[in-house]
């Protein structure tokens, strides 16, 4: 197990350089820079005219090295993540950007992994309900919500529920991690609480996908099961419908949804990113997409790296839940 484990860990390291290259170049290859944004600021904000503003741009890109090759900027920023674990400078928030992953990578993950868990649990038991009550009232429904889910874009049910709370049930105190009462003090229930009011829709949200997901995986995959020879002879032998389910069917049908699984995870970080800037949850979401607006290249780089670190670290551990559920998969 241990050299499966060390095996999926080396393979990760060329994907990461690659992807670090992709993200790195994507950004960069959008028109300007941040001295861009900010020669425009200061021609319609402090009354410059084009030269001057184009000076003070020019100090800009001297100053925080953007007037470099870009093989020497991708150099230096990787050198940085690798050697010191330093992302770069956000030139918006004028502090280290590992500070600005530190404080809001941990909300990230946090809201990702309930949001995670609630749809693994909910949508695989939905699932197998579904598929030994096929095409009763419970699965059709179940099967069109599921649908819904699918296909519904999570920035728009975002703003859905941000409309229904405002207007519809009175909402005031909407946005943000916590009210303003609890920003500055230290954890406790009542803050806990403020906190879970204040995030339970991004949970619902990405939760909803995931779980409209998982459960057609599962049905599918169960659905497909149940009809199997083995499954014929366990109830031949006299088992209860409960036991070769429960035995014999759901284990084998878990197979595929487990390797499955290595995708969600993301998928839960990306109905995370999509609501909380809808919402304005202080996570790596609006940080990666006012980084994009400013053109603060280092930041949005390094959150594109970081979302690919996730993806690459839940496919290292579905492959490893796979090798617990099945071991033919280490010794092949």
């Amino acid at each position: 197990m241990l050299k499966f484990i060390v095996k999926r860990v080396i393979y990760a390291i060329p994907v990461l350089f690659f992807i670090s290259i992709v993200s790195f170049s994507i950004i960069k290859l959008s028109p300007g820079d941040y001295a861009s944004n900010f020669k425009s600021f200061m021609m319609n904000f402090a009354n410059m005219s084009e030269n001057e503003a184009e000076e003070v741009a020019q100090i800009i890109r001297k100053q925080y090295g953007l007037d470099k090759p870009l093989l020497e900027q991708y150099y230096s920023w990787v050198k940085g993540i690798v050697t010191k674990g330093n992302f770069g400078y956000s030139f918006t928030y004028r502090k280290d950007i590992s500070e600005l992953f530190v404080e809001r990578l941990p909300r990230t993950l946090l809201l990702a992994t309930i949001a995670h868990a609630i749809a693994t649990l909910v949508g695989v038991g939905l699932g197998i309900y579904s598929a030994t009550h096929q095409y009763s009232l419970t699965d059709n429904t179940a099967t069109v919500i599921a649908f819904l889910g699918t296909c519904l874009p999570r920035f728009f049910l975002g703003m859905f529920t941000l409309y229904a709370l405002l207007f519809w049930a009175g909402v005031k105190d909407i946005g943000g991690w916590t009210s303003n009462r609890f920003v500055f003090e230290s954890m406790s229930w009542a803050k806990a609480v403020n906190i879970a009011a204040h995030v339970w829709p991004i949970i619902a949200i990405a939760g909803l996908g995931g779980i409209s997901r998982n459960f057609r995986v599962m049905r599918g995959n169960l659905l497909d099961v149940l009809t199997a020879q083995y499954v014929t002879t366990a109830r031949a032998k006299g088992l209860t419908e409960s036991q070769v389910i429960m035995k014999h069917a759901v284990p084998n049908a878990l197979h595929p949804l487990i390797m499955y699984q290595g995708m969600v995870l993301p998928y839960m970080i990306q109905g995370e990113l999509e609501t909380a800037i809808v919402l304005s949850v202080p996570t790596l979401a609006p940080l990666f997409y006012n980084a994009l607006n400013a053109r603060d290249i280092y930041v949005a780089s390094g959150c594109l790296l970081v979302y690919a670190i996730v993806l690459v670290i839940g496919n290292i551990l579905s492959d490893i839940l796979l090798a617990v559920a099945d071991p033919r998969v280490v010794t092949e």
